[in-house]
């Protein structure tokens, strides 16, 4: 059975026409991600922007079998209930490979991609690199801890995760001394990410986060924007990978990884322009 998928909508008052925009959150991450650009972005007096917790995350709570495919079908499903026909899909880090397979699986509902920070299987680097070459190894893990959670060893609360608030703290020092390495910590931190979704949620966000993704299907106009530093990957792997989809334009934005956190105005502002552009 299809899990409750808690989404909100901004209905647009006066809408010009524009297609919807569906806003889709990164890894251990909720629909939090994208409140400062609903409340900011010159779109909302456009068309409707649709933002959703995925399966798994904030209050969307999940412990089954989840994959990009179930996701990118949940998003169907949404635009489904909500009388959505075409959209365009903004997607962070995970976020951009659901977008990706939505597009893929759903070509005829995919007006536009709009790819924030993608994790290109091929072109990560560190731990993702890591968690790529042992990836049978955390499914294995996974199917433990789902033995363990149908026998009642399971979290039963978990913290509630504002990050329009916690962008706005850590940004206000980010030019101090320290200051990037601390929003670094804190944002690629597995035990704060641990307290604010299932432990088997967690490790399903990051065995999808380095699957490879179907950008040759993609038919879609899509603009990817990428971070300077690519914390997570290398950039010129990154650039020959994303050969791959037709037509991307790529904008490369100063940030280590978190461009709605450090970045947010750039993004915002890059969003706006294309969409415009493109007549989406």
């Amino acid at each position: 059975d299809r899990p409750s998928i808690a989404y909100r909508r901004w209905r647009c008052p006066t809408p010009t026409g524009g297609l919807p925009l569906v806003l889709v959150h990164g890894a251990a991450s909720n629909l939090t991600r994208w409140s400062e650009l609903v409340a900011t972005t010159r779109l909302a007096g456009e068309r409707d922007l649709l933002r959703l917790d995925l399966r798994g995350h904030g209050d969307s709570i999940d412990r089954g079998p989840v994959t990009l495919e179930i996701w990118a079908d949940d998003i169907a499903g949404i635009l489904d209930a909500e009388g959505i026909g075409r959209a365009v899909l903004v997607g962070h880090c995970l976020g951009a490979s659901v977008a990706v397979t939505f597009a893929a699986r759903h070509p005829e509902r995919a007006g536009g991609l709009i790819l924030i920070e993608p994790m290109m299987r091929e072109a990560l680097t560190g731990t993702l690199a890591r968690v790529r070459r042992f990836a049978p190894l955390v499914r294995a893990l996974i199917g433990v801890v789902r033995v363990l959670n149908r026998l009642g060893l399971r979290r039963r609360s978990f913290d509630k995760l504002d990050l329009r608030a916690l962008d706005e703290t850590y940004r206000a020092h980010l030019a101090e001394p320290g200051g990037r390495e601390a929003l670094e910590a804190r944002y690629a931190s597995i035990r704060e990410d641990l307290g604010v979704m299932p432990i088997v949620a967690y490790l399903q966000d990051v065995v999808e986060t380095v699957r490879a993704v179907p950008l040759e299907a993609v038919r879609a106009p899509a603009l990817v924007l990428l971070s300077r530093a690519r914390t997570f990957a290398d950039a010129e792997r990154t650039r020959v990978e994303l050969a791959r989809l037709a037509g991307a334009e790529t904008r490369v934005i100063e940030a280590a990884h978190w461009i709605p956190t450090e970045a947010p105005r750039e993004m915002r502002e890059a969003i706006e322009a294309w969409v415009a552009r493109l007549g989406l």
